[in-house]
């Protein structure tokens, strides 16, 4: 268990320093920004489609090692997949990382399950796949983690 925790750590590591698809896309589809006012962590996620499938994802801004490793490893996981399909990898990484789930993720996303044992960084590493939520769903309104935990107070 050891020895995949320290991959884990690795795969985090290796995305956060050399983030996959961080870059300004030309001539979006759509963008949405997110925003962890608790880390700093500050991302817009732009698409771009044709029809229902995603040609290109990218993302820019600043945040943690876990927020800009999580937008990496999402923008290679939903590039060329369609938004339904899109969709439901966010739908999973979130519900596996609010612990709504306990089965894994294929890899790189799997990397992501060791968040879960540091509840204060879980936003850190959903930031990304609930911006691309908006751009995919066309919101142009500002995510924000404020938003979130503001619903969970009122339950």
């Amino acid at each position: 268990m050891a020895e995949l925790e320290t991959l884990y750590r690795q795969v985090i590591l290796d995305h956060n320093r050399q983030p996959r698809n961080f870059r300004r896309l030309a001539a979006p589809c759509g963008c949405t920004d997110g925003i962890n006012a608790l880390c700093g962590d500050r991302l817009r996620v732009c698409v771009r489609m044709d029809d229902e499938q995603i040609t290109e994802v990218a993302f820019e801004g600043s945040g943690c090692a876990i927020s800009m490793a999580s937008a990496s490893m999402m923008t290679e996981a939903v590039a060329g997949r369609t938004r339904e399909q899109a969709n439901a990898i966010g739908e999973a990484v979130t519900s596996l990382l609010a612990g709504r789930r306990t089965d894994t993720l294929p890899d790189p996303l799997g990397a992501l399950a060791a968040v879960r044992e540091f509840p204060s960084r879980v936003k850190c590493a959903t930031l990304a796949w609930e911006a691309l939520r908006g751009a995919l769903a066309g919101e142009h309104a500002a995510i924000t983690t404020e938003d979130d935990l503001q619903q969970q107070n009122r339950i």
